[in-house]
């Protein structure tokens, strides 16, 4: 495999910006797992706290004041399938942004089949009021490039359309952050026909962290990435090793290929740490050396 430094790639230019290189996410359970590798994290660095139905809002606010206190910036993701009523909504947010002020949230419809309350997804929360009532004035949203598995191409993009112009409308900054892939080149495609629709928003493409071939395959079930056997051998995973240690080093490297020489405009990256937090900021720091890109940690990818 040829190394990533080796690449015939001109690194990017960086320009002056509020957000961090990349994103990472951590639950409730796992953001402890940060002391260990805090010195490797850039000051600043957007940490999403995960809604896990296996969590609740008390150790999702903990969790947030524990990003904080590491210097690091705090992103609650809101699910919105899995909240029972406006009135949660509320207080959670509420006690939320008492406690740790965050500056950006991150709206999702979330896993569950069946709404436990009255928003079905992230568009009924923005219909909601909950911009005005909280003002919360950054929002992330999420984006499949790889399809989703029970949401169709059109509808997706008709959403992401509706959401975009919704926040402009109301006042909000917002990123684009996208589920983690396999397929580069679908990411690519995905990619040139969001800016060939004129939409300039920021994009954080997501990259899993290294881990084992059977965890990642779990996930990628789990959230519907797409998978077949040709796209795994050429992802270097082996169905018949599930235990093989794997890196995104061959997704990154056809990333950078796709995207070298293309005006896409602000591109960043979402670390998913699926094989621990310590080794995935290891491997995202490593990436970043060699693209050149750590001198400025508080920086747009243009």
């Amino acid at each position: 495999m040829t190394p990533m430094h080796s690449l015939d790639i001109q690194p990017p230019a960086l320009v002056s910006s509020p957000r961090g290189l990349y994103a990472l996410e951590v639950t409730a359970k796992t953001v402890a797992r940060i002391a260990e590798s805090k010195a490797e994290i850039p000051p600043g660095t957007p940490i999403n706290i995960a809604f896990l139905g296996s969590e609740n809002h008390a150790q999702r606010i903990h969790a947030a004041r524990i990003v904080r206190q590491y210097g690091f910036e705090p992103v609650p993701i809101i699910s919105a399938r899995r909240l029972l009523s406006e009135r949660e909504l509320d207080n959670f947010l509420g006690y939320l942004i008492g406690e740790v002020a965050p500056t950006r949230f991150m709206l999702v419809g979330g896993d569950p089949m069946t709404p436990a309350g009255p928003y079905v997804n992230s568009l009924g929360l923005l219909e909601s009021g909950i911009l005005q009532r909280h003002a919360i004035r950054h929002v992330g949203i999420v984006a499949h490039p790889e399809g989703h598995p029970k949401i169709d191409a059109d509808t997706l993009w008709r959403a992401l359309r509706w959401k975009l112009a919704f926040l402009k409308e109301a006042g909000c900054s917002v990123e684009i952050t996208t589920q983690f892939g396999l397929d580069a080149d679908a990411i690519v495609r995905w990619i040139t026909r969001l800016r060939g629709e004129e939409i300039s928003t920021p994009v954080r493409i997501g990259i899993p962290g290294p881990t084992d071939a059977g965890r990642l395959l779990r996930y990628a079930e789990q959230f519907g990435v797409i998978r077949s056997d040709g796209l795994l051998r050429k992802y270097g995973l082996s169905l018949t090793n599930l235990l093989q240690r794997v890196t995104s080093d061959r997704f990154v490297e056809r990333l950078a290929l796709g995207l070298n020489g293309r005006d896409f405009g602000t591109l960043l990256y979402h670390l998913y740490p699926f094989g621990g937090i310590a080794d995935g900021v290891r491997w995202m720091g490593r990436f970043l050396r060699d693209q050149n890109l750590v001198a400025v940690p508080h920086s747009y990818i243009k």
